[in-house]
């Protein structure tokens, strides 16, 4: 499958109606027993956290607490979709606790923009947080409990195929080849040696960095150095077909549960 050349200076692929998917995900959700909490609202929009406590309940020790988010940025379509994929599929380990946020920035997918509707790249402000998306979404993270995994569902717009950064600073067993070679049936993998300006190997990269001398955090930075000792970031590649993107993630998320 050959890149689409739609992408250039930017992304000009396939839109979504931000509302129409976040209405379907909050019916989707009800559907299968989600706990819904709002924790933040503006302009007619609200930003919703799933919760799927570890079945059956009660189940005092769940195998495994696994956090997700999509959308923080606006012009970054499947990841909402994904979410909304995984969440109508239903197929979640038991004894496995999910917390699941559909949509960081709905904002943005109205204007088909990366930052905010205040031009903020959300996903550059969990150091010093100023933009109030930000501010709500630290402080529900702070009332959660640690996350033994997470993974953030990104795209792409210039990358040759699918890719991920790992972070694992205590050396967990890592599940980058796995998601790697499941999303290999599905869709192209980057296989370039520098990804981004990083040195990269079959579509993974670890950033060699210290939070503490880098300025702006991405939310995974925050992750990783506030409730999670392992994590992911998704990148799809957003020159494909959205379809396959949004398999892409799926896929990636499946592999690394492991249904």
């Amino acid at each position: 499958m050959q890149r689409l050349g739609k992408n250039h200076g930017g992304y000009h692929g396939e839109t979504i109606d931000i509302r129409a998917v976040l209405q379907e995900t909050v019916g989707a959700a009800h559907q299968h027993g989600w706990i819904a909490e709002v924790f933040h609202k503006r302009e007619n929009f609200k930003w919703f956290a799933f919760h799927r406590p570890a079945f059956p309940i009660p189940h005092p020790h769940p195998t495994c607490r696994l956090y997700i988010s999509a959308g923080i940025h606006g012009d970054e379509p499947a990841g909402p979709l994904a979410a909304l994929k995984l969440i109508q599929r239903n197929r979640w380990p038991a004894g496995a606790e999910i917390f699941l946020l559909p949509c960081l920035n709905p904002a943005g997918f109205t204007l088909n923009q990366r930052e905010n509707a205040d031009g903020v790249d959300l996903n550059r402000d969990y150091r010093n947080p100023k933009a109030a998306e930000t501010l709500a979404h630290i402080a529900w993270l702070e009332r959660q409990p640690q996350f033994d995994l997470y993974l953030c569902l990104h795209e792409d717009w210039e990358s040759h195929g699918f890719y991920l950064y790992e972070q694992n600073p205590d050396s967990k067993p890592s599940l980058a080849a796995t998601m790697i070679e499941a999303v290999k049936t599905v869709c192209p993998v980057d296989g370039s040696e520098t990804i981004e300006g990083r040195p990269a190997q079959g579509g993974v990269i670890h950033p060699k960095l210290d939070p503490a001398t880098r300025p702006d955090w991405p939310e995974a930075l925050y992750l990783i150095s506030r409730k999670s000792r392992q994590g992911y970031t998704l990148e799809a590649p957003s020159d494909f077909p959205i379809a396959m993107r949004v398999n892409a993630l799926v896929t990636a998320v499946a592999a690394a549960m492991n249904f």
